[in-house]
């Protein structure tokens, strides 16, 4: 019979989103036997080559990791005999599309964190999704995983509202915590396959894009609560801007009250944080 300590699970992710997940489960005395994340990029001004938070957390906790690079390297992985003792795979922000054949190994199947209330929001900005279109509620949904995109049946959810004020840095970092809290009360469920997976409404469903960073920019003298919306949704990347005699301008503080956005503090390009005079 399977139990916490004999759950041989592979964790696949990839952002902090992913490794701080991983961190839930540890402590919780759920430890996967291989983490599969993406290669390591260049990063930062020096274009140094910096391995993904979940490789980080792999060698610190003496785990195994691959770092496939390609689908085809995954199917040839994932055909070894060793790759089929896995009783279950876990997602959270891996960021590629699994073939089927691969999803389907696990006898326990495929498992995802995703951070929305499904159908609402599949794809890659979930979090900053809810806060553009002025959300009040969502929260974190685990569902099998299939081929096509956030759109396997649901096994547990968990709600939760967003503060007026939230930005995406928090209310994620709150969501982490519940969809990783929500996964440890699950897995027990999932083990004894005492659960009843339920089927997304199609018609409800909704699609998020992945954030670009264009997107950040905004028209100061335009809709105020639209304007706050989108300085809570980026305010972690690509942030909030504004354009004046052709120099962009980040808006790193602002404000809504009495229906007004508020623009206190922002940085000029090539200068300092300073404040904003209007």
């Amino acid at each position: 019979m399977l139990e916490k300590n004999n759950l041989n699970f592979v964790f696949w992710g990839t952002p902090d989103v992913a490794s701080e997940t991983l961190e839930i489960l540890k402590q919780a005395g759920y430890v996967p036997s291989l983490i599969v994340t993406a290669p390591d990029k260049p990063q930062g001004r020096k274009m140094l080559l910096t391995p993904p938070p979940t490789k980080t957390w792999a060698l610190e906790n003496n785990i195994s990791y691959i770092q496939p690079a390609t689908t085809a390297e995954l199917v040839q992985i994932f055909s070894s005999d060793k790759a089929v003792e896995a009783n279950l795979f876990i997602f959270v922000a891996y960021g590629k599309i699994i073939p089927e054949e691969i999803l389907n190994i696990p006898k326990l199947g495929s498992i995802n964190i995703h951070y929305s209330l499904l159908p609402k929001y599949r794809g890659a900005s979930p979090v900053e999704s809810a806060i553009l279109n002025g959300d009040t509620v969502t929260g974190v949904t685990i569902q099998q995983m299939q081929f096509e995109m956030d759109k396997g049946d649901i096994i547990a959810v968990e709600k939760t509202e967003i503060g007026i004020d939230e930005t995406t840095p928090d209310l994620r970092a709150r969501l982490i915590k519940l969809g990783g809290e929500l996964l440890v009360q699950t897995l027990p469920k999932i083990i004894n396959k005492d659960f009843i997976a339920v089927a997304q409404d199609e018609s409800e469903a909704t699609f998020c894009h992945k954030i670009k960073k264009e997107d950040g920019e905004i028209d100061p003298a335009g809709n105020a609560v639209e304007n706050y919306n989108k300085f809570r949704a980026h305010a972690h990347w690509p942030r909030t801007f504004f354009f004046k005699d052709g120099k962009r301008i980040i808006i790193t503080q602002a404000r809504l009250e009495n229906g007004n956005f508020i623009i206190e503090k922002i940085i000029p390009e090539g200068g300092k944080e300073q404040d904003f005079k209007n």
